[in-house]
């Protein structure tokens, strides 16, 4: 009882980076070898206090290269990436995570320690997935009580 779920136990710890100087076209190809659709941009320096500055996704390629037409082989990572960036804290909570998804209006947030570094990626797929969960507990929970109601009342 009375568990607390945090966003740094939601989150997927293995995150799939690019720096800024990245060739976009490696950056596609990376999105495409993980099967991911964003790339965490770190700022380059060593892996333990590596400090987030933007989001690369498939969908700023699309609107910000390929639909205006340009060439991305002369584009590196940095040029097309977010930088408005949104980032959860390692310790806050599930119900701040949706939040502050839903505020800011983004489907995934790299996730922080108290130094600023990188742990991980929050995404709208974990999120739904643990309330996905929970919602079965709900009811398992209301079957069980049907089920202890009959054995009762025979």
């Amino acid at each position: 009882m009375g568990e607390r779920l945090t966003t740094g136990e939601v989150c997927t710890r293995s995150v799939t980076i690019a720096f800024k100087g990245t060739p976009l076209v490696d950056a596609a190809r990376l999105m495409r070898a993980q099967h991911v659709g964003c790339l965490v941009v770190v700022e380059d320096g060593p892996a333990s206090r590596r400090t987030v500055s933007g989001l690369l996704t498939d969908r700023d390629i699309v609107m910000a290269v390929v639909a205006p037409g340009l060439d991305p082989n002369t584009l590196s990572v940095g040029d097309v990436m977010s930088t408005d960036l949104v980032t959860a804290r390692e310790d806050d909570s599930l119900i701040d995570l949706m939040r502050a998804m839903r505020a800011k209006g983004v489907r995934r947030m790299p996730v922080v320690g108290a130094q600023g570094e990188l742990i991980g990626i929050a995404t709208l797929d974990d999120v739904l997935a643990i309330l996905s969960e929970e919602l079965s507990l709900l009811v398992a929970a209301i079957d069980h009580e049907g089920q202890r109601e009959r054995r009762m009342r025979r």
